[in-house]
Protein backbone atom coordinates (compact mmCIF):
# COMPACT_ATOMS: atom_id res chain seq x y z
CA UNK A 1 0.00 0.00 0.00
CA UNK A 2 1.21 3.53 -0.70
CA UNK A 3 0.08 6.98 0.41
CA UNK A 4 -2.12 7.45 -2.66
CA UNK A 5 -3.98 4.19 -2.00
CA UNK A 6 -4.45 5.20 1.63
CA UNK A 7 -5.77 8.58 0.49
CA UNK A 8 -8.34 6.90 -1.76
CA UNK A 9 -9.40 4.65 1.14
CA UNK A 10 -9.98 7.68 3.38
CA UNK A 11 -11.98 9.43 0.67
CA UNK A 12 -14.15 6.31 0.44
CA UNK A 13 -14.37 6.25 4.26
CA UNK A 14 -15.83 9.78 4.18
CA UNK A 15 -18.87 8.38 2.35
CA UNK A 16 -19.46 11.43 0.21
CA UNK A 17 -19.01 14.03 2.97
CA UNK A 18 -17.40 16.66 0.73
CA UNK A 19 -16.54 18.95 3.62
CA UNK A 20 -14.46 16.18 5.22
CA UNK A 21 -12.95 15.15 1.88
CA UNK A 22 -12.00 18.73 0.97
CA UNK A 23 -10.53 19.32 4.44
CA UNK A 24 -8.48 16.13 4.13
CA UNK A 25 -7.22 17.07 0.68
CA UNK A 26 -6.22 20.59 1.76
CA UNK A 27 -4.37 19.38 4.87
CA UNK A 28 -2.65 16.70 2.80
CA UNK A 29 -1.57 19.27 0.20
CA UNK A 30 -0.15 21.62 2.85
CA UNK A 31 1.61 18.74 4.65
CA UNK A 32 3.16 17.55 1.41
CA UNK A 33 4.25 21.05 0.42
CA UNK A 34 5.70 21.97 3.82
CA UNK A 35 7.45 18.60 4.17
CA UNK A 36 9.09 18.79 0.77
CA UNK A 37 10.13 22.44 1.23
CA UNK A 38 11.53 21.71 4.70
CA UNK A 39 13.61 18.81 3.34
CA UNK A 40 12.11 15.89 5.25
CA UNK A 41 13.62 12.46 4.86
CA UNK A 42 11.60 9.94 2.87
CA UNK A 43 10.41 8.23 6.06
CA UNK A 44 9.46 11.54 7.74
CA UNK A 45 7.53 12.55 4.61
CA UNK A 46 5.70 9.21 4.55
CA UNK A 47 4.78 9.50 8.24
CA UNK A 48 3.46 13.06 8.00
CA UNK A 49 1.54 12.36 4.79
CA UNK A 50 -0.13 9.29 6.33
CA UNK A 51 -0.91 11.28 9.47
CA UNK A 52 -2.49 14.02 7.33
CA UNK A 53 -4.60 11.44 5.53
CA UNK A 54 -5.80 9.89 8.79
CA UNK A 55 -5.81 12.92 11.11
CA UNK A 56 -9.61 13.36 11.09
CA UNK A 57 -10.55 9.70 10.86
CA UNK A 58 -12.63 10.07 14.04
CA UNK A 59 -14.81 12.96 12.87
CA UNK A 60 -17.77 10.84 11.71
CA UNK A 61 -17.72 8.84 14.96
CA UNK A 62 -17.36 11.98 17.08
CA UNK A 63 -20.32 13.63 15.36
CA UNK A 64 -22.42 10.54 16.06
CA UNK A 65 -21.15 9.79 19.58
CA UNK A 66 -20.67 13.32 20.99
CA UNK A 67 -22.47 15.58 18.56
CA UNK A 68 -19.15 17.39 18.16
CA UNK A 69 -15.75 17.10 16.49
CA UNK A 70 -14.00 18.85 19.38
CA UNK A 71 -10.24 18.29 19.27
CA UNK A 72 -10.04 16.21 22.44
CA UNK A 73 -12.67 13.81 21.08
CA UNK A 74 -10.86 13.52 17.76
CA UNK A 75 -7.59 12.76 19.48
CA UNK A 76 -8.86 10.03 21.81
CA UNK A 77 -11.09 8.32 19.26
CA UNK A 78 -8.75 8.97 16.33
CA UNK A 79 -5.75 7.16 17.77
CA UNK A 80 -7.82 4.00 18.21
CA UNK A 81 -9.37 4.22 14.75
CA UNK A 82 -6.03 4.98 13.07
CA UNK A 83 -4.41 1.97 14.77
CA UNK A 84 -7.26 -0.23 13.59
CA UNK A 85 -7.09 1.21 10.06
CA UNK A 86 -3.33 0.59 9.82
CA UNK A 87 -3.09 -2.78 11.60
CA UNK A 88 -3.32 -5.02 8.54
CA UNK A 89 -1.27 -2.85 6.20
CA UNK A 90 2.30 -3.50 5.15
CA UNK A 91 3.56 -0.21 6.60
CA UNK A 92 6.49 -0.79 9.00
CA UNK A 93 5.63 -0.74 12.70
CA UNK A 94 7.72 2.38 13.42
CA UNK A 95 5.73 4.28 10.79
CA UNK A 96 2.30 3.10 11.95
CA UNK A 97 3.08 3.78 15.60
CA UNK A 98 4.21 7.32 14.85
CA UNK A 99 1.17 7.97 12.63
CA UNK A 100 -1.16 6.76 15.40
CA UNK A 101 0.65 9.04 17.87
CA UNK A 102 0.29 12.04 15.55
CA UNK A 103 -3.41 11.38 14.91
CA UNK A 104 -3.87 11.17 18.68
CA UNK A 105 -2.16 14.54 19.22
CA UNK A 106 -2.98 16.66 16.17
CA UNK A 107 -4.89 19.25 18.24
CA UNK A 108 -2.30 19.41 21.04
CA UNK A 109 -0.21 22.53 20.49
CA UNK A 110 2.37 21.95 23.24
CA UNK A 111 5.18 19.44 23.67
CA UNK A 112 5.51 19.07 19.90
CA UNK A 113 8.18 16.42 19.55
CA UNK A 114 9.26 16.23 15.96
CA UNK A 115 9.20 17.91 12.59
CA UNK A 116 6.41 15.60 11.44
CA UNK A 117 4.22 16.67 14.37
CA UNK A 118 5.08 20.34 13.77
CA UNK A 119 4.15 20.15 10.11
CA UNK A 120 0.85 18.37 10.79
CA UNK A 121 -0.10 21.05 13.34
CA UNK A 122 0.78 23.84 10.92
CA UNK A 123 -1.02 22.30 7.93
CA UNK A 124 -4.19 21.56 9.90
CA UNK A 125 -4.16 25.06 11.38
CA UNK A 126 -3.79 26.66 7.93
CA UNK A 127 -6.90 24.84 6.74
CA UNK A 128 -8.91 25.31 9.95
CA UNK A 129 -8.12 29.04 10.06
CA UNK A 130 -9.50 29.45 6.57
CA UNK A 131 -12.54 27.20 7.01
CA UNK A 132 -13.51 28.68 10.39
CA UNK A 133 -12.58 32.29 9.58
CA UNK A 134 -10.14 32.75 12.46
CA UNK A 135 -9.38 36.33 13.44
CA UNK A 136 -6.17 38.04 12.43
CA UNK A 137 -5.29 38.26 16.14
CA UNK A 138 -5.65 34.48 16.53
CA UNK A 139 -3.59 33.84 13.40
CA UNK A 140 -0.82 36.22 14.52
CA UNK A 141 -0.75 34.62 17.98
CA UNK A 142 -0.43 31.10 16.58
CA UNK A 143 2.18 32.23 14.06
CA UNK A 144 4.30 33.72 16.85
CA UNK A 145 3.83 30.95 19.42
CA UNK A 146 3.24 27.72 17.53
CA UNK A 147 4.52 27.86 13.94
CA UNK A 148 8.19 26.93 13.64
CA UNK A 149 8.86 25.98 10.02
CA UNK A 150 9.92 28.63 7.54
CA UNK A 151 7.53 27.23 4.95
CA UNK A 152 4.57 27.10 7.33
CA UNK A 153 5.13 30.70 8.41
CA UNK A 154 5.49 31.86 4.81
CA UNK A 155 2.27 30.11 3.82
CA UNK A 156 0.40 31.55 6.80
CA UNK A 157 1.60 35.07 6.03
CA UNK A 158 0.88 34.76 2.32
CA UNK A 159 -2.53 33.07 2.56
CA UNK A 160 -3.82 35.44 5.24
CA UNK A 161 -1.95 38.59 4.16
CA UNK A 162 -0.09 38.93 7.46
CA UNK A 163 3.28 40.64 7.72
Amino acid sequence: MNSSETLIQMIEYAKGNRRDINHLMKVYAYVRTIGICEGLTSQEQTVVELAAILHDIACPLCRQKYGSTKGEYQESEGAVLAAEFLKDTDWPKEITERVVYLVGHHHTLHDIDGIDYQILIEADYLVNADEAGYSEENIRNIMEHVFRTHTGKTLLQTVFGIK
